[in-house]
């Protein structure tokens, strides 16, 4: 354990940490390290892992309070998802993968839109920690957004046009845009259903502020007629997109990556539906949306 030591990937955000195993007990002058290179990098990946349930559990819960798996994935044959009796509602599966013909876990093969996980729910969980059991050799990237860097370097104008401003994140869509089950398609955005977040959000650790978007279809900024609201969230998503807040994960078995969840946005590339692709997620319970 004092061999550890973080590489920054070079990107806007993300950074390796070597010379830990998440499997072995962490004493807390290691894990305060861990935590404050969390805070400087935004997104953590610790590759060459061997981790059960249990223990991705454990290091989890480091963090904060687990929260508990999305509805959409409490739904899915559980006793099919691989994932141990005591992890099932802490433990969301993530895959294409099938056993006895059922699937795995959610999510499919299919492209991932930019978003922010479970942000329509009035905490949205902090942070989000994704372990790859089985990976395809290509395909399946998943992309990062700094969006504390987003928001410093909007114009003047942006940010004036956005201060103070609340949007609506859209409970009824996935990150894949498919309807959740028991929701109807609306045609006026001004009636989307789920929570409504401020433009700009105080992070609670750092002070610092951060674009918080969501993800784009579905939105609305409270206040503006349509045409309004649509023009300026297509402003705010072109420059809160570009390559230069990025970074792109490719994974490997054994990688466990975690991200802040508050000042992040991700997106996943799609791959080969007949690979494999099989990562198992935990969540960390939010805290309220503070204004920026």
């Amino acid at each position: 354990m004092s061999e550890l030591w973080i590489q920054p990937t070079g990107a806007a955000l993300g950074a390796d940490v070597h010379g830990v195993d998440l499997s072995r007990p962490i004493d807390d002058a290691v894990f305060q390290r861990i935590v404050e290179a969390w805070g400087e990098h935004l997104v953590l990946r610790f590759s060459g892992q061997r981790l059960d349930d249990p223990t991705l559990m454990k290091f989890s819960a480091r963090f904060g309070e687990l929260d508990r798996v999305p509805i959409a994935s409490a739904n899915l044959d559980r006793a099919n998802s691989g994932v141990v009796p005591e992890a099932v509602d802490w433990v969301a599966v993530i895959a294409n993968a099938k056993k006895d013909g059922k699937e795995m876990g959610g999510l499919g093969s299919y492209e991932l839109v930019w978003h922010t996980d479970m942000s329509y729910n009035p905490l949205p969980p902090r942070a989000s920690l994704l372990y790859a059991l089985e990976v395809p050799a290509d395909g399946g990237n998943t992309g990062f957004l700094n969006m504390y860097a987003a928001y410093e370097t909007l114009s003047p104008e942006l940010k004036r046009a956005i201060e103070g401003k609340t949007c609506i994140h859209d409970s009824s869509r996935n990150s894949a845009g498919e309807l959740r089950k028991g929701f109807q398609r609306t045609l006026d955005v001004r009636q989307t259903p789920g929570a409504v977040h401020p433009l700009v959000r105080l992070h609670p650790v750092t002070g610092r502020k951060a674009l918080f978007l969501g993800r784009r279809p579905g939105a609305y900024i409270h206040g503006l007629p349509v045409e309004e609201s649509e023009a300026l969230l297509d402003a705010i998503w072109a420059h809160a997109t570009q390559e230069r807040f990025a970074w792109y994960q490719k994974w490997r078995a054994g990688d466990l990556v975690m991200w802040d969840n508050r000042c992040v946005m991700h997106r996943r590339d799609a791959f080969d539906e007949k690979l494999r692709r099989l990562m198992h997620r935990t969540q960390i319970v939010g805290e309220p949306v503070l204004a920026g």
